[in-house]
């Protein structure tokens, strides 16, 4: 049995890579930064980087939230600029899972957006086992909420920690600090909805 993917997913990982970069670049751009000075603000290298707003290198979940942070944006975001655009009005979407994994060359974990183009909200499924808070939170704009579907996190939100299972959900309003990790050591689920900041 072959180990080679299908032509037509592989090209869409492929696509979705160079939309990913694409948004990398133009984020970065924006924020007036060098691929050198975003390594440096990341901890990743410049050779990677490059390659990564090329379209030619998968981006690690951790990896993503460096650049994230970095770029002032979230990982959400950057997930949804790999989506193909759909802006048909009233489009009906059907994802069933495990399909669509956009995210899914992760390293550490995988993510999926469930509703693709310019929706007024954002909603994208992670599943991953990171056991430490990444290094700096989150911050943005837009309201954000988060639903455990397996297992158990710990969600900082600015100077307070909360711990929530499977079944618990917790909202927070834009320019909250937020990062979550385990709370168990194991793997987790989640549902994330973020408010694409559209009237």
């Amino acid at each position: 049995m072959s180990d080679t993917l299908p032509a037509d997913i592989d090209a869409d990982t492929e696509e979705a890579g160079r939309r990913l970069g694409a948004r990398i670049r133009e984020l970065r751009t924006a924020s007036r930064l060098t691929l050198v000075q975003l390594a440096a603000a990341t901890g990743l290298s410049h050779p990677f980087l490059s390659q990564l707003e090329r379209g030619l290198a998968q981006p690690s979940l951790a990896s993503l939230r460096r650049i994230a942070v970095a770029l002032e944006t979230s990982p959400i975001e950057l997930i949804a600029a790999s989506d193909p655009a759909d802006d048909t009005p009233g489009a009906i979407e059907l994802h069933r899972a495990g399909d669509g994994a956009i995210a899914g060359g992760f390293s550490s974990g995988a993510a999926r957006m469930l509703a693709r183009g310019a929706r007024t909200f954002h909603p994208m499924e992670v599943e991953a086992d990171t056991l430490v808070p990444p290094e700096k939170p989150f911050t943005h704009a837009e309201e954000e909420f988060v639903y455990v579907v397996d297992g158990a996190i710990r969600i900082q939100l600015d100077d307070d920690t909360y711990d929530l299972a499977a079944g618990d959900s917790l909202y927070y309003p834009g320019g909250v600090g937020h990062r979550w990790w385990s709370a168990d050591g194991g793997r987790y689920r989640l549902l994330i909805v973020k408010n694409a900041g559209r009237s």
